[in-house]
């Protein structure tokens, strides 16, 4: 059974920005849409119930993060990851390999800033044909990843939408190395894909294209997922040292997309990314940005962001924005935040988030809006 559709809606006239449908057995994503990365099963700092009032449609969760605590068994005996968090909208699941090989050639942020190193740090143990050794953060336990466990552990999750195994080289690897990585990545597709086909489960599964900054690996890429039964495509993989080369990469990768299945960036999210991105005809995008903002202080704002530590938010006794509608405008003042960011109180973290979330929410709404128009 495959209750997962895609219905493109309409196409700009003035790029390849388009709004869409994607239809899963808990609900419907329209697009484009941003989506919240919920690492342990929630948004940091906000519970699953609050969220809905948000209307964040789609959430991301970690694999990786999830079989090491509490574990893909005892969500399944949970009744799955929807039942288990109290979520009744649509989820989608990495399968790990990301956490893996980011982990261990270095941060995310570092690797997306080409800061990443060819040294393997102790996480990783080994990578074989068959899958990767590592070793977990928490207790040092060591774990093997395959294709056909991770998929089989997305499965005993539950979410709507699942990703194959992959590969994460770094920045800096040389050519054959990246080749070598690629051509084992597709291999570990296409072995996650046959597996996920002997039971769907009612789940989607998206394919992630590779390649690195170099365009014939990319089009090579493209090309062979999308002659495979996949439901969706997601753009992974290091995607260039700033937002000149990611955009360039994009631009050259989407040509060689299908045009009927959706299209997702993997980790990419703010607002100048997703300016950039959309026209090239992208559906959904997934970021930690505006949370992590929201813990730092940093309020997303249209026209300048807002820092709270900033001396002259404290007298300032309106709310955020008077013409936003979240939880945290409508209830509390700049200079209360400011209070609370200063004294180190936890509330501000879960009050930040909440208006950040919902500014992505209402923002994306307006993107589909003036594509509808033809304005993109």
């Amino acid at each position: 059974m495959n209750s997962f559709k895609f219905e493109i809606l309409h196409t700009s006239k003035k790029s390849k920005a388009r709004v869409g449908k994607i239809y899963t057995p808990h609900g419907i994503i329209d697009t484009p849409n941003f989506v919240a990365v919920g690492t342990n099963g929630t948004i940091k700092a906000i519970d699953n119930i609050k969220l809905n009032s948000i209307g964040l449609q789609l959430m991301f969760c970690n694999t990786y993060h999830l079989i090491l605590q509490p574990g893909s068994t005892l969500i399944k005996k949970a009744g799955g990851i929807h039942k288990f968090i109290n979520r009744n909208t649509p989820i989608i699941t990495d399968s790990g390999g990301f956490q893996v090989f980011s982990l261990a050639y270095g941060s995310v942020a570092s690797e997306l800033k080409s800061k990443g190193t060819k040294k393997v740090n102790s996480t990783l143990i080994k990578i074989t044909e068959d899958g990767a050794y590592f070793r977990s953060y928490r207790d040092g336990k060591k774990i093997f990843l395959s294709p056909e466990s991770s998929v089989q552990a997305q499965k005993d999750i539950a979410a709507d939408i699942i990703i194959p195994l992959d590969e994460l080289p770094p920045y800096h690897t040389d050519l054959k190395t990246l080749e070598e990585s690629l051509n084992r990545t597709h291999r570990w597709e296409k072995r996650s894909l046959d597996y996920h086909l002997k039971d769907r489960q009612n789940q989607a599964m998206y394919a992630v294209i590779h390649g690195g900054i170099n365009k014939g690996f990319r089009e090579k890429s493209a090309k062979y997922l999308s002659s495979l039964d996949f439901d969706g495509f997601a753009i992974g993989g290091s995607v260039g040292k700033n937002k000149i080369e990611m955009i360039e990469m994009l631009k050259f990768t989407m040509n060689h997309m299908p045009d009927k299945k959706p299209n997702h960036l993997l980790g990419i999210g703010d607002i100048a990314s997703l300016k950039a991105s959309i026209p090239l005809g992208l559906d959904t995008f997934d970021s930690s940005y505006p949370t992590k903002a929201a813990r730092h202080g940093l309020i997303l704002s249209k026209n300048k962001n807002i820092k709270l530590s900033r001396t002259k938010n404290a007298m300032n006794f309106s709310a955020i924005d008077e013409n936003c509608t979240c939880y945290t405008c409508q209830n509390y003042t700049l200079s209360y935040l400011h209070h609370l960011f200063k004294a180190k109180e936890l509330t501000v973290l879960s009050l930040a988030s909440i208006h950040n979330l919902h500014f992505m929410v209402e923002y994306m709404k307006d993107i589909r809006e003036k594509i509808l128009r033809d304005e993109i």
